[in-house]
């Protein structure tokens, strides 16, 4: 009998596209008794509050870990952040993840009308503000992006809260190797990984650490099933979506694709759609999603375990609900 290629591999599942939130609330649940491990729940976007529906689902579940991916550092004050934290310790004690990321130039200067400046510096800071006052300290805070003074929790967390930084290029990657519990990737091709991974594993260095002390973790979008060219248009859809923000787009050319990056600005500019859907060739977008039939699809995750990521997130990309479902039944265990 042929070995499962996911026998021993820990798998997690993104709210993503996220539907309607009462819908989405059975998604723990159902992730729980169908073999995840844990649950991504993103933030923003118009659609949800990842504290909210955090909170919504933990009373619903009992083992499966509780996600955050990702909270972005400009939108909460750190100590509003570490307070949500300490909320969800009591509501789903040591199965809490708090992700935390700089998100974009879209989000946060365009949709909430905030300076997106010095990102790095922002989470950085943010990141140990918070851990700090998750320590019970007393906030004593004058960085170069925030502030705090006299903050105290009034509650102690139950437990320790995680935190996983969202990276994408060097500077950011070696931050979360030196100061993060663990890094979340996103839209990474695989022949990408071992470069990420090197440049976490520098960072990991400077704290006494390596890449291995860190939970890697990967958001991958998948389409398990049979219409191929569907899959194709809306794995497009979505890097296009992505890559036409700046965090993104020099991510595209980081990775080695300048004539993309710079097709899809161009066709954002002119208010082309097509011409920036259609920046990708489907060899591309098979490297940036795992896009074929289910025995494929598992094979293609199996590659990104065996890669050195420790969590890969199955992120269904369909749009149409049964596509969405068949892709999530292709994982269950």
């Amino acid at each position: 009998m042929t070995k499962d290629p996911l026998q021993d591999v820990t798998l997690g599942v993104h709210m993503s596209p996220p539907n309607q939130p009462s819908s989405q609330l059975d998604l723990g649940p159902w992730a729980e008794a169908n073999g995840f491990d844990s649950l991504w729940i993103p933030d923003g976007l118009g659609r949800m509050d990842a504290f909210t529906m955090a909170a919504g689902i933990a009373p619903r579940t009992e083992r499966i870990r509780l996600c955050l991916g990702i909270v972005p550092v400009f939108t909460r004050p750190a100590a509003v952040i570490a307070t949500s934290a300490m909320t969800m310790t009591h509501l789903a004690p040591e199965r809490f993840v708090l992700g935390l990321g700089s998100s974009s130039h879209t989000m946060i200067e365009r949709w909430y009308g905030m300076a997106f400046d010095k990102p790095l510096t922002r989470v950085r800071e943010t990141a140990g503000l918070v851990r700090s006052v998750l320590a019970g300290e007393r906030t004593r805070f004058e960085g170069e992006t925030i502030r705090s003074d006299s903050f105290r929790l009034g509650i102690a967390p139950r437990c320790e809260v995680p935190i996983y930084l969202a990276a994408l290029r060097p500077k950011m990657l070696e931050l979360a190797g030196e100061i993060a519990n663990g890094v979340i990737l996103n839209l990474v091709p695989l022949e990408l990984l071992p470069r990420m991974l090197e440049h976490i594993d520098t960072g990991a260095k400077r704290s006494g650490r390596r890449v291995e002390d860190l939970e890697v973790v990967a958001f991958i979008y998948v389409f398990a099933g049979s219409d191929n060219e569907t899959a194709e248009a809306e794995m497009a859809n979505i890097a296009a979506g992505y890559f036409s923000t700046p965090v993104y787009s020099d991510f595209l050319k980081w990775m080695g694709y300048t004539n993309e990056a710079e097709a899809i600005l161009e066709g954002f500019r002119e208010r082309d759609r097509a011409k920036s859907l259609g920046a990708f060739t489907p060899e591309v977008l098979h490297k940036l999603g795992i896009i074929g039939d289910p025995d494929h699809c598992r094979r293609g995750i199996a590659e990104y375990a065996s890669a050195g990521v420790d969590v890969p997130v199955i992120a269904p990309g369909a749009e149409n609900p049964e596509a969405y479902q068949s892709t999530l039944n292709a994982f269950t265990r």
